[in-house]
This record gives structure tokens, C-alpha cells and sequence, in this order.
């Protein structure tokens, strides 16, 4: 598993004794953002939405504390792991990891981790914020993964041994809830199990310097369904519509959360840096709600407190970057595509209210790019400018593209 921040280690204070190691890392994300109109929906990608009646706003988007144990045996191998993570904002404190990990040193190849930790799925969604260049994670990562972090427990094959012949190889199968952070509770006894078998850079043309890491994953999930109302997307006579499956054996089945994904990451070096192109394409079937296609944190529930019908729908994204530095290290360039369709079998006029559509299945492409100043180990500055364009549809308020384009300045405090 790639950690939510790789700085142990490397931090500013660190404590010692017969116990082990006690770490503590953090940083800070003060930001100012301009955004195209005021409160318009499609911002809440961009770390929220602006309000009806504002266009700009100063933010403290993340603010980090890490503590970190780890215990060594008498050989000097790695045995327990204990990582504590909160986010402190204007908005509240909350936690963002509180996670355990035993490591078995016989053969040096496998952990196992249980708690609160980041989901063992693609690459955008386990890169740290810390290091990512992008302010934000892509519509598509937000959605399916919300909050990246889930409680279970995850089996790790992750060779340590330097001479191994598998060292480049990391297999991770996580058994979670499946609400993720968005919820404070389990609400149905479905279990949800992630895998990805992921490779670490790999060394493909010596003369250029050109390494490459990349894996594939897989999410088998669901969510339980309380009402006897089943929908999904069906095609008649070339038309897409909303077909409505009433029957009271639809009480207690399980919806489905199926997502399949790869990813890849190509790395030229060169005299000022490097060159980077990151690539990841994910699709699969989703289940929320009528209007939202981003799993609820709670089981849904209508205004008197009766559940809500579930909505099953296919869907697929990707992402693109690339990554430049300029003339130095300090300096990058960093540009990025991405689109999320959260229902394939519908696009442009065919999205209508009296097909049983909704603003859930409008598609939906993102240009962004950006400058990244390092002034030293400690501070970073991103100017970001993105784009959202939505598709066309005969749905009110999406018959043209929306004013949702932002501007976000950040710094970025890291110790």
C-alpha cells in the first residue's frame, strides 16, 4: 500500500528510544480560488462549492498532523506499525487515518493492516496530497473513491529483501465497509473487496534513463438494497431510458460497485529533471442514487424517513498527465485531462428528465493545467487553472456548457 504520506523518515523531528521510533510529519494548504460564476454546482470538485453568492474565497484547504511509531525486533526488522493522521481545518477537525500493521520477517515478504487507511485502488487515488501536483484529485477518483480511506483490513505481499527477485512486485487485497469517511457507520453487511497488483519502477531503456511503474485494480462491492426498487439504464428501439425494477425480492439484493482499472507511469530523466506522462482508464457499474452517481456515505432516505430506490449504472473515466520541470527541479509544468461518464449507455439530447435522466448522468471532460515553484523543502506554490465542460443534454440547466472554471493559488507548508 502506498502510504497517505511518505515523509517517515524524513521529518523534522523524530523521537528514539528502546521502544522504537515515533515520528511526526505534517503540512498545510492555505489557498485563494476565483471561480468562472458564482456557486456554481460543478465546484465542488475543487474542493467544495462556493456559495450562492460567491465567486472567491481564501480557504485552508488541508491541514495535516502525522504521528508514526514503528518497533523494530532484536534483527533489526520492521515488526509493528502505527500511523495517526488528522485534518484540521476552518471547517472542523476530523480523522484521516488511524491504521496498525504487523510485518512478518520469516520470509520477509508479506504485512498485514487493520483500521482506518487509504483503499488499495489505482494511482491518482493513493497519491498523496502532499505530492501530487494537481490541487485535486480528478471528478472521476472523487467519486468512486470518496475520501480514499475506508476501516477494514488489508493482506500486503511486498517483498523486502534487497536480492529478492520480486522486490519490483506489490499485491495488496483489502477487505472494507465500503461508505468510506463519507459515512459514521456500516449500513448493510455487504463487505466490499479491493485488489491491485501494482509494479514498482522499472528500469526499460538504460541509454535514456526511461523507467516505468504501473498495475491494474479491481473493486467487487455492492450496496443492499432497502427498497423493493431497482433501476438501471436499458436501450429500446435504439432510445436509452430508466427502467424501474419493482419486486419485493429486490428488498435485501445486493446492488452492485464493480470498478476495473489500470494505470501506468513512463519517466524520461533529463540534464533539469525529468519528463512524466501518467495515464489511468477505469470503468465498470456504480450504484447511488437517482440523482447522484457518488456512493452515499448513509443508506438513502426520502424526507420522512422511508429508503430510497437504488440506481445502478455503467460508467468510465481516465485520466492523462503530463509533467515537465523547467530549467530545474523547482520549477514544473503540469498539464492534465481527465473525463468521467457516469452512465455510458446515454449521452447529449438522449439525457432527458421524461427518460427518467438527471444532472447524474451528464458527462463530463476537465482541462487543467498549471506552474509548481519549490522555494525549498519546506514551501511550494501552484498557480492551477481547470476547466469542466459538460455535455450538451435536454436536461434543464445543462442545455449548454456551465460557467464551472476556477482558479486556485496555493502554497503549500510542509514539515
Amino acid at each position: 500500500m502506498i502510504d497517505t504520506t511518505t515523509r517517515i523518515g524524513k521529518t523534522m523531528l523524530s523521537l528514539n528510544s528502546r521502544l522504537g521510533k515515533i515520528g511526526f510529519s505534517g503540512y498545510m494548504q492555505p489557498q485563494f480560488q476565483i471561480a468562472q460564476s458564482k456557486g456554481a454546482d460543478g465546484n465542488i470538485y475543487n474542493g467544495g462549492d462556493f456559495g450562492p453568492y460567491v465567486n472567491n474565497r481564501f480557504r485552508l484547504r488541508r491541514g495535516r498532523f502525522r504521528i508514526d511509531f514503528s518497533h523494530y525486533n532484536d534483527n533489526g526488522q520492521p515488526s509493528v506499525y502505527f500511523v495517526f493522521q488528522f485534518d484540521g481545518t476552518e471547517r472542523g477537525v476530523n480523522i484521516r487515518d488511524l491504521w496498525g500493521r504487523f510485518y512478518e520477517n520469516k520470509w520477509d515478504l508479506f504485512h498485514f493492516s487493520a483500521g482506518v487507511m487509504a483503499r488499495p485502488f489505482g494511482h491518482e487515488v493513493l497519491l498523496s496530497s502532499t505530492f501530487r501536483e494537481a490541487p485535486e484529485r480528478g471528478r472521476m477518483s472523487q467519486i468512486l473513491v470518496q475520501t480514499e480511506r475506508d476501516l477494514g483490513v488489508m493482506f500486503s505481499f511486498n517483498p523486502r529483501r534487497k536480492n529478492s527477485k520480486f522486490k519490483w512486485l506489490g499485491i495488496d487485497l483489502g477487505i472494507y465497509n465500503g461508505q468510506g469517511l463519507t459515512g459514521t457507520a456500516e449500513y448493510d453487511s455487504n463487505k466490499d473487496i479491493i485488489a491491485r497488483i501494482s509494479s514498482k519502477k522499472v528500469l526499460i531503456n538504460p541509454s535514456l534513463g526511461a523507467r516505468i511503474s504501473g498495475g491494474i485494480s479491481a473493486y467487487l462491492g455492492g450496496i443492499t438494497s432497502q427498497n423493493a426498487l431497482l433501476n438501471t439504464t436499458q436501450i429500446r428501439d435504439g432510445i436509452a431510458y430508466v427502467k424501474a425494477d419493482s419486486a419485493q425480492s429486490n428488498i435485501g439484493k445486493n446492488a452492485p460497485r464493480r470498478y476495473f482499472g489500470a494505470d501506468f507511469q513512463l519517466i524520461f530523466p533529463n540534464q533539469k529533471g525529468q519528463t512524466e506522462f501518467r495515464a489511468e482508464y477505469i470503468r465498470g457499474l456504480q450504484t447511488s442514487t437517482a440523482t447522484s452517481s457518488t456512493t452515499p456515505g448513509s443508506f438513502p432516505v426520502t424526507s420522512s424517513g422511508a429508503p430510497q430506490p437504488l440506481y445502478t449504472r455503467s460508467f468510465d473515466g481516465a485520466y492523462f498527465y503530463f509533467l515537465q520541470h523547467l530549467f530545474s527541479t523547482d520549477h514544473q509544468l503540469i498539464l492534465k485531462y481527465d473525463w468521467y461518464d457516469p452512465n455510458t449507455k446515454v449521452s447529449g439530447l438522449g439525457v432527458r428528465n421524461d427518460n427518467g435522466f438527471s444532472g447524474a448522468d451528464v458527462r463530463y471532460d476537465t482541462f487543467g493545467g498549471g506552474y509548481m515553484h519549490h522555494f525549498n523543502q519546506y514551501l511550494k506554490m501552484i498557480i492551477w487553472y481547470e476547466h469542466p465542460i459538460n455535455e450538451k443534454t435536454a436536461l434543464k440547466g445543462y442545455t449548454q456548457h456551465l460557467k464551472d472554471g476556477v482558479f486556485t493559488l496555493r502554497t503549500q507548508f510542509t514539515f
